[in-house]
């Protein structure tokens, strides 16, 4: 009987996953109290989304709009009053959530050297020198760079600078929010990134993990915007076109290759036909939609124009665009900046997601598998959690965390 009852409960919990939806009094919303527009904007929310006034937790991170903050800085300023506000009596398991709000900075600096490697980092530069002397050696001599010899030295030299990398704190920084999502876990290892272990969980599954969304961009009108039409886009339905722009290259199927990325691609085009009555645009070569070529544009998905937005969309209220490349969350409060996150904010994108510094592709979520999720019925923030592969990395989700564009009963 025991067994059974267990069995029936596990069934239960299933069962029900779905209608375990993010919930208005699960976000805690982080502001900067040295910013009044930071506070203003946090309490707009609340009052937007019915988010308790008290998950507002207002915290002195600096009158300017500083984009970048200090390793140090992040963990006194940030890290310790949330983690205290997570685990007070009021809170604990509650939050699932955080809102970070315009004010607060959008990237946190690399860690310092690690303390007591001074006399390994010596020797592995030594070896090093040693090892690039050998490689000029037998280019030197004739022998060929695709020898089996040369490439086992390459591979050792990569080996070591990887090594030299970690002990002194290279490519450990990282965006505030994609940071503040493992602020429960502790002490873990700041080199690169964490898997996100919400990836295809169901919600409660992983009790640690926190979903991070910002509400952030280039102006404090813009960014109240991003409330405002995703609640009217709730009430009316979006009503426009798909446009999907690939650039025709050949899926090799290698996870997150260059062609893998590109198939995901026309494979959201073909699901969005399948499954929404939204006519779907597709550009299929190397070049980009051309300026005032997508009128009504619904959601908006592409690569590949580094730093250099195409202003080819008119966006309705509620739009979903993102744009795979590198860089494309940088300068993200400047209105005349031409990276496409801040530029799509201004031409009136609803919610979008990019990178505050080099991403590398595969930590971007498959075009198809993002939408997927929203097309399921998901808020924004949960359809970013279940489909990105890592945290405590470069990746940014701007827009309302509940945002849900295709609700269902």
């Amino acid at each position: 009987m025991r067994i059974r009852t267990v069995l029936i409960s596990c069934l239960i919990f299933f069962a029900a996953a779905p209608g375990y939806a993010l919930e208005p009094n699960q976000i805690l919303v982080i502001a900067n109290s040295d910013v009044a527009a930071s506070v203003q904007l946090a309490q707009y929310y609340c009052a937007k989304r019915d988010v308790p006034v008290g998950n507002i937790l207002a915290l002195p991170l600096g009158t300017g709009l500083s984009d970048t903050i200090t390793r140090d800085g992040y963990e006194k300023q940030l890290v310790e009053p949330i983690r205290k506000k997570l685990y007070s009596r009021e809170f604990a398991g509650k939050i699932r959530c955080l809102l970070t709000a315009y004010g607060v900075p959008i990237k946190v600096g690399r860690r310092r050297p690690l303390k007591g490697q001074q006399n390994k980092l010596k020797q592995l530069k030594e070896q090093q020198e040693r090892v690039k002397k050998t490689l000029e050696q037998l280019e030197q001599s004739g022998v060929a760079n695709t020898s089996r010899e040369t490439k086992d030295i390459k591979r050792k030299l990569a080996q070591l600078q990887s090594e030299i990398d970690y002990i002194t704190g290279k490519e450990t920084g990282a965006c505030v929010d994609s940071e503040l999502s493992m602020v429960l876990f502790g002490d873990y290892e700041l080199h690169q990134w964490q898997p996100n272990k919400l990836k295809y969980k169901i919600p409660y599954w992983d009790f640690k993990s926190l979903m991070v969304c910002r509400l952030d961009g280039p102006g404090l009108n813009i960014v109240k915007g991003l409330i405002d039409k995703a609640l009217t886009a709730e009430k009316t339905g979006l009503k426009g076109a798909a446009y999907i722009d690939s650039r025709g290259i050949t899926d090799d199927k290698t996870p997150y290759s260059i062609g893998c990325i590109d198939q995901s691609l026309r494979d959201l085009a073909s699901m969005i036909k399948t499954q929404t009555h939204i006519p779907v645009v597709e550009e299929r070569t190397g070049a980009l939609f051309a300026p005032g070529q997508c009128p009504s544009t619904v959601l908006y998905c592409g690569w590949y124009s580094l730093k250099r937005y195409i202003d080819a969309f008119d966006f309705i209220d509620g739009a979903i665009g993102c744009h795979i490349s590198s860089w494309g969350a940088v300068d993200l409060r400047d209105p005349n900046s031409s990276q496409w996150c801040p530029a799509m904010l201004k031409d009136g994108v609803t919610a979008t997601l990019g990178a505050v510094a080099e991403p590398y592709l595969h930590s971007f979520p498959q075009p198809q598998a993002f939408f997927a999720e929203l097309f399921d019925g998901r808020c924004l923030v949960e359809a970013y959690y279940r489909t990105k592969p890592f945290n405590s990395w470069q990746l940014v989700l701007i827009g309302d965390p509940l945002y849900r564009p295709f609700k269902k009963p």
